[in-house]
């Protein structure tokens, strides 16, 4: 069976801060930069500038968050996000996302995660398995709730997006 890959990877401290900015569903979607390098892999160009759009995108815009798959097939999907400490959180939430910012299929969230914090720092993996297609954009989304459900804008420190694609996949 033969697996096609694309590993983004976003840290604060290589590619300076990302502004946490809610969209209208009360997510941020999470935005990498373009180019291999720093662990990111994207020899399928599954994180094309180029796509979405008849303009190129340009990091940190909302379309550096999107990973279009190359082929049809049973996507694996993984993430990790860390936080900056901080005190008014009392909730970390994560999603998946089909077409996050409605351009071809429609807005489509899948695997909704959330987690109180910890006394330590907020450390987070995530993981998800789904049918992916080529005309079907995948992103990350996460917010931070205080009291009262406020979103709060707590920075990420660093961020990776993953997906894994199986293209052989038996049907009966």
């Amino acid at each position: 069976m033969s697996v096609v890959i694309c590993s983004l990877l976003w840290d604060a401290a290589r590619h300076g801060r990302q502004s946490i900015k809610y969209d209208s569903d009360g997510y941020h979607l999470v935005r990498f930069p373009y180019g291999e390098g720093d662990e990111s892999y994207d020899p399928w160009r599954m994180h094309d500038p180029g796509k979405g759009s008849t303009r190129p995108s340009k990091y940190p815009d909302a379309r550096s968050g999107l990973i279009w798959p190359s082929h049809d097939g049973w996507g694996l999907l993984s993430a990790m996000v860390f936080w900056e400490p901080a005190a008014k959180p009392i909730e970390y939430r994560s999603r998946y996302v089909r077409d996050p910012l409605d351009l071809t299929t429609g807005y489509d969230s899948t695997a909704t995660t959330d987690s109180a914090p910890t006394r330590g720092g907020q450390y987070r993996t995530y993981l998800w398995q789904l049918f992916v297609h080529p005309d079907t954009p995948l992103g990350l989304k996460i917010s931070v709730r205080g009291v009262g459900d406020v979103k709060l804008a707590t920075p990420l420190i660093h961020a990776q997006f993953k997906l894994a694609i199986h293209t052989d996949v038996k049907t009966p």
